[in-house]
């Protein structure tokens, strides 16, 4: 028997890799004969950069830039395949860096990651890929593209600084000092959200109550953030707002957009680095998994397409969670079956430490009915 094993993260508990061995273990535990194909996934989000540094044994890159509040932080990107370099914002510009009491995104900039681009640029690679989720930012790329060398100007032709709020002052964008050499670089986006920058379903409407902002200040943004498209506009002769994914990041999607990047489903995008579906295709049980399991899983998230390549293929998939909300049957029609983790009444908490041997206790479970059902 051959088994394919491709969880997500299971956040707060677990990366990807390690979900992946742990699933390894069980199996050989109970089948050590299984043959097994090892493909931890990530979808754009937090653990991406990690993921791909592990099965591409690629080359971790110390990197001083600013952090989202325009702090100095170390941190890091990858390089994998010798000239592609791995860039995860999270790493740079993560709502999860900023304490509550901070978040205010009015007050956070993107300018890290441009910074980090530039670092890489530097270093002469060919390809960048981005990671695109998890920002406390809300600036529409402005910083970064502050780091590569734009400068925004207010009514007075004074130069501003780098954060969302200089947005509401913006009159222009002066992009003579434009680092020109980004242009002859390819920049893939892996994302996993569909909004536009602007409006109702925009970047400040959709996520930025989430990254701290009052009503008043999430209308003021989209408005900020509307003009400053208006203005990128007369530079790039395309109005990229509307187009489809800009909106994720705060806008940096747009801001990407704007310097040439091309957007792609996270989940897609990793699946191929992996070589996912050639694997699928020649397995007869395919496994994954994430940390919690709902509706949203069906909307671009990792273990949806994990399951779009198995039914491709016309092979059983099993979903592992740490837990499962299936109220509307949806992920019934997605999955051949769907397990959570928790065996007994547990917190939170508990069921986050715990999560290595929960996982380990139930995908024991689980080969043992494989086992039985390929026996009959």
């Amino acid at each position: 028997m051959k088994v394919t094993i491709a969880p997500d993260s299971f956040k707060g508990s677990l990366s990807a890799s390690k979900a992946t061995s742990i699933i390894k273990q069980a199996i050989k535990k109970v089948l050590p004969d299984t043959k097994l194909n090892l493909k931890p996934m990530a979808d754009g989000g937090e653990g991406t950069l990690d993921t791909l540094l592990e099965v591409k044994a690629g080359k971790k890159i110390a990197l001083n830039c600013k952090g989202p509040l325009g702090e100095n932080i170390t941190t890091y990107y990858g390089i994998i395949d010798g000239d592609t370099a791995v860039i995860e914002i999270a790493k740079i510009c993560g709502l999860t860096t900023v304490p509550i009491s901070k978040r205010n995104p009015e007050l956070t900039t993107s300018y890290g990651v441009g910074e980090a681009i530039n670092d890489a640029v530097n270093r002469g690679v060919s390809n960048i890929i981005i990671g695109l989720g998890g920002s406390a930012t809300n600036d529409g790329g402005y910083g970064m593209l502050s780091a590569l060398g734009v400068k925004g100007k207010d009514l007075d032709g004074n130069e501003l600084t780098f954060y969302a709020n200089d947005l509401y002052k913006l009159n222009q964008l002066d992009w003579s000092h434009f680092n020109q050499r980004i242009k002859n670089i390819t920049i893939t986006v892996a994302n996993d959200v569909n909004n536009p920058l602007c409006g109702r379903n925009g970047a400040s409407f959709i996520y930025g109550e989430q990254k701290g902002a009052t009503v008043n200040q999430i209308k003021r943004l989209d408005n900020a953030l509307f003009n400053y498209a208006q203005e990128v506009t007369k530079y790039t002769e395309n109005n990229h707002q509307y187009t489809e994914g800009v909106g994720a990041a705060g806008g940096l999607g747009f801001g990407l957009k704007v310097i040439g990047a091309k957007l792609e489903p996270g989940a897609e995008l990793i699946a191929k680095i992996l070589d996912l579906e050639t694997s699928i295709a020649s397995s007869d049980w395919i496994i994954t998994g994430e940390g919690k399991s709902d509706q949203q899983t069906l909307y671009g998230k990792a273990p949806m397409f994990v399951s779009t390549l198995a039914k491709k293929y016309d092979k059983p998939i099993i979903l592992i969670s740490g837990s499962v909300d299936n109220s509307n049957k949806e992920l019934t029609e997605a999955f051949t079956a769907i397990f959570s983790i928790l065996n007994r009444p547990i917190t939170t908490e508990e069921a986050m430490d715990q999560a290595k041997e929960l996982l380990y206790n139930q995908v024991i479970q689980i080969i043992k009915l494989i086992n039985l059902n390929e026996k009959n």
